[in-house]
């Protein structure tokens, strides 16, 4: 039985989808490349760009994702890495047979964490005491903002309760007296077993999963991630210990019952985000292999 054929893009129309797509990229980004050529640096931004070490002009790049066909497009995307021919003449798409040869194993242990994170109910009683953790009796602080408490009284909030970090990439910046007030010790090689879609930092991590899937991720799908991770990541730091005021950040108080529950409404609103697009990543992983 021969193969189903794949639908065909014609050129007008894959033209004008890559071209909405950089437009929206480049919107998303465009405050960030300002600050950049000047020279400047922002707390809450910079995040996406610095911790992932993803260029803007990432973003730029439109991928129509597996099993399409882009008409007319062999001279401009021929030399792209993991595109081929296409059943049509002058057209291209995906070589899903090379990207799954060369990173098949990525693929699959992304797939992995996805299901499983998928597979699990959101917990919603950390309140970001992650990053109030990574300041815990340290005088020095990964962001040159002052504390909105002081030392002491961040020091307290800490103490007065259950840290319950299950993100190792956020556990892994715990300070050294913090590290045993956590109620588990999240590993790399544990990830698959502790992620879980209630959590700010699994959610801001659909966007390094998407970028990392390549050309397997539609781009609409990649730019809804970044837009999930930069969403996350300022309620990331409206709750965290620092005071951003001067930057224009009114806090989530945490500390209190009334900022535990915004904190909740919007972290609930995060996860069911976050796990409408692990579907759609773990759709985009099942062109390569099964999970």
């Amino acid at each position: 039985m021969a193969p189903p054929q794949r639908p065909v893009l014609r050129a007008a129309d894959w033209r004008a989808r890559e071209a909405a797509h950089i437009a929206r990229a480049d919107e998303l980004t465009a405050a960030h490349r300002r600050r950049a050529a000047r020279g400047e640096k922002h707390p809450v931004e910079d995040f996406l760009f610095t911790y992932y070490s993803y260029k803007p002009s990432l973003l730029r790049r439109w991928h129509p994702g597996a099993g399409v066909e882009l008409a007319e497009a062999a001279g401009e995307r021929a030399g792209w890495r993991w595109y081929t021919s296409g059943d049509t003449p002058g057209s291209v798409t995906l070589d899903a047979d090379a990207l799954r040869a060369e990173r098949g194993a990525l693929i699959a242990n992304i797939g992995r964490v996805l299901r499983a994170t998928a597979g699990r109910s959101g917990s919603f009683g950390c309140f970001g005491l992650h990053e109030w953790a990574m300041v815990y009796r340290e005088r020095t602080h990964r962001h040159e903002v002052p504390l909105r408490l002081g030392q002491e009284a961040t020091d307290a909030v800490v103490e007065a309760h259950d840290l319950k970090c299950t993100h190792f990439d956020a556990f892994r910046f715990f300070t050294p007296a913090a590290v045993p007030l956590n109620r588990d010790a999240p590993t790399r090689e544990r990830q698959a077993d502790l992620e879980q879609p209630g959590c700010l930092h699994a959610g801001m991590d659909l966007y390094k999963w998407a970028v990392k899937l390549g050309p397997l991720v539609p781009g609409d799908l990649l730019l809804d991630a970044f837009a999930l991770a930069r969403d996350i990541r300022t309620l990331d730091m409206q709750a965290s210990p620092y005071d951003l005021a001067d930057w224009g950040y009114a806090p989530v108080r945490i500390e209190t019952v009334e900022g535990k529950a915004e904190y909740v409404r919007a972290q609930r609103g995060f996860a069911e985000r976050g796990q409408a697009l692990r579907e759609r990543l773990l759709g985009a992983v099942g062109a390569v292999c099964a999970v």
